[in-house]
């Protein structure tokens, strides 16, 4: 069976609609893959709970209590690799990945990004999109490398800018159709 291993940082919403996925018996049974763990940077993660009631494994890493980001990566990764993951799957993961750690799992890392990339790399997408005056917003499954939100576009979705939107109800808009795009991604990169 092949592992999925899910970092996170907080409430976990796109960690659970892949755990969703993968428990429905043609996800799941059809790629032969499983959610092993859950890890977060942060012990106050709200997803965390979700995992556990989920009888998935989870662990906190707290960034804080490391040296220096590659301290706390090589940590990250040995926490990892107990889990022999065919993919590592960043769900609202708010670090900073070394190069090193990048490359340790390279081809089976990915991320999804609030934004139609390549535009709106970073924080604050949807509010950029609207000042921007951009008539679309959405979404982006991508291979993580060494540069920030630039990798191999694996899957992307999108959604209307309406008049009048604030940030927060592009952002609801959006979070909607990462729920929809990840696990599908997921699923393609483990077939």
């Amino acid at each position: 069976m092949k592992n999925i291993v899910i970092l996170i940082s907080g409430t976990g919403s796109n960690m659970a609609a892949i755990v969703r996925a993968a428990e429905q018996q043609d996800w799941a049974g059809h790629l032969n893959a499983r959610v092993a763990a859950v890890i977060s940077n942060r012990a106050d993660a709200g997803g965390l709970a979700f995992a556990h009631e989920h009888g998935i494994a989870t662990q906190v890493l707290d960034h804080k209590a490391f040296a220096n980001r590659e301290a706390f990566d090589t940590q990250l990764a040995q926490a990892i690799d107990g889990y022999t993951p065919a993919l590592v799957v960043l769900a609202g993961f708010m670090r900073i990945l070394t190069p090193g750690f990048v490359a340790h799992y390279a081809g089976r890392l990915v991320n999804i990004h609030p934004s139609l990339l390549p535009a709106f790399p970073g924080l604050h997408t949807h509010q950029r999109a609207i000042e921007a005056g951009c008539r679309f917003a959405g979404c982006t499954v991508h291979q993580v490398t060494a540069e920030l939100d630039v990798g191999p576009i694996v899957e992307q979705a999108v959604v209307p800018v309406l008049a009048g939107d604030t940030a927060e109800q592009l952002a609801a808009r959006v979070l909607t159709q990462e729920h929809l795009i990840y696990p599908r991604a997921v699923a393609r990169l483990l077939s």
